[in-house]
């Protein structure tokens, strides 16, 4: 098993860097553990100071493990906080985020690349988010008697740890000192391979931070506020080419309405794909500079930068969220939910826990097509009770499943894992 993850990485190794010869985003993938060796030992860090290390796959699982992160700084501020990604989705937008000590690319996964940037953090505490298993990483810490704790752990009966061939997963699993995960669901296939003693439901992290951004949400620009003005605010947030294709006509038909549309991809040409889609549409950045807001005849807000839709949806008469047209389904319905507003996705959301809860509870509504898309905007605009409803049970969901953040935060304290 052993020899087929070392060829894995291997062929990932070799396949991302052919790839990154015309793939901006395995370009900076590549470009940023280049060298990593000599620009981390340049990078000071306190040896009198405990370090936590907390490892990222990409933004979201950063902004599932964030909450965690502030309160050691809170509780523990006299350490040093490492944050780690694999993707430079997450990387390259939150390598300068002000509440880490130090922020860097996660070198690829290997004996040597392991036992080196191990050996310089010497980390007291490492916290895993979610998922992404790295075999050597995780071997190095259990040799290394250092406590890894995994946060917010979902699992799946597919999963290799649960499969007849998935010896070293299962190996990887016995690197963690616990698995904090989001359900039932997930406790109970830890059980069938032994990690009963190992694992506790905690909930989802996610819950904590959104509840935080709502908690402390400012308005974002005086322009936004005029653009939406009285009129009734549909907010598409991490949408996706199916996403749009389904609002292309009925943005055009309801004049009335404004619509956020906040793209999960803002490179300039997918803004402008966007533009030639919605010709009655106008970018933020224009839109800031622009001191007509009040009249202007677009009734579409393109939003061309990252960082804002968690505040967005707080403008929102009704939220999208998109990611429900392709196989890894749909993005933070969360985000939308706390602020008592009635959801729409796309088709693909069995896999998220929140989103069919949601939806179960009359919160949340799948729509696949065009049609079905305007018949239920019509429904839940017409319908004001129905939409207020539904927005007070995406609330109160959002509240009632928060605190795991508390609990993981009791465990360390507990367990002294950062005052021994």
């Amino acid at each position: 098993m052993l020899f087929g993850y070392a060829l894995f990485l291997r062929l990932f190794s070799f396949g991302i860097r052919i790839i990154s010869w015309f793939h901006p985003k395995a370009k900076a993938w590549v470009k940023g553990r280049s060298n990593w060796w000599n620009r981390l030992q340049q990078l000071h860090i306190d040896p009198k100071k405990p370090v936590v290390w907390m490892h990222c796959a990409s933004l979201g699982e950063f902004e599932q493990g964030r909450p965690l992160l502030e309160e050691i700084r809170i509780a523990y501020p006299n350490t040093t906080l490492v944050l780690s990604f694999f993707s430079p989705s997450g990387y390259e937008i939150r390598k300068n985020y002000s509440g880490a000590d130090l922020v860097i690319y996660l070198p690829e996964d290997g004996k040597g690349n392991a036992k080196k940037l191990i050996g310089y953090l010497q980390p007291k505490l490492v916290l895993w988010v979610k998922y992404e298993y790295w075999y050597y990483y995780l071997l190095q810490l259990k040799q290394q008697q250092v406590p890894v704790l995994l946060i917010s752990g979902i699992f799946r009966a597919s999963q290799p740890f649960f499969k007849w061939y998935g010896s070293l997963w299962k190996k990887m699993l016995g690197s963690f000192e616990h698995l904090f995960v989001q359900n039932n669901h997930s406790e109970s296939l830890l059980k069938t391979i032994g990690f009963d003693q190992k694992s506790s439901i905690t909930g989802d992290t996610r819950f904590d931070r959104v509840c935080s951004i709502a908690q402390h949400w400012e308005p974002i620009s005086e322009p936004l506020a005029n653009f939406c003005g009285a009129h009734p605010v549909i907010v598409a947030g991490s949408t996706w080419e199916e996403d749009e294709a389904l609002l292309v006509h009925y943005a055009q038909s309801y004049p009335q309405i404004r619509f956020i549309i906040a793209p999960h991809e803002v490179a300039e040409e997918r803004i402008k794909d966007l533009e030639a889609e919605f010709p009655q549409g106008i970018r933020f950045s224009a839109l800031e500079t622009t001191s007509t807001t009040n009249h202007l005849p677009q009734n579409v807000l393109i939003i061309d930068n990252i960082g804002m839709l968690s505040r967005l949806y707080r403008y929102a008469t009704i939220a999208y969220v998109g990611g429900g047209f392709n196989a890894s389904g749909i993005h933070n319905i969360l985000e939308a939910a706390v602020y008592g507003k009635p959801v729409i996705i796309g088709p693909v959301y069995e896999k998220f826990a929140e989103a069919t809860d949601l939806v179960e509870a009359g919160a949340a509504f799948s729509v696949s097509t065009a049609l079905e898309l305007e018949a239920l905007l019509n429904k839940l605009l017409q319908n004001e009770t129905l939409r207020n409803t539904a927005g007070e049970v995406a609330h109160q969901y959002v509240h009632k499943h928060s605190g795991a953040t508390q609990k993981i935060m009791d465990y360390i304290q507990e367990k002294r894992l950062l005052t021994k």
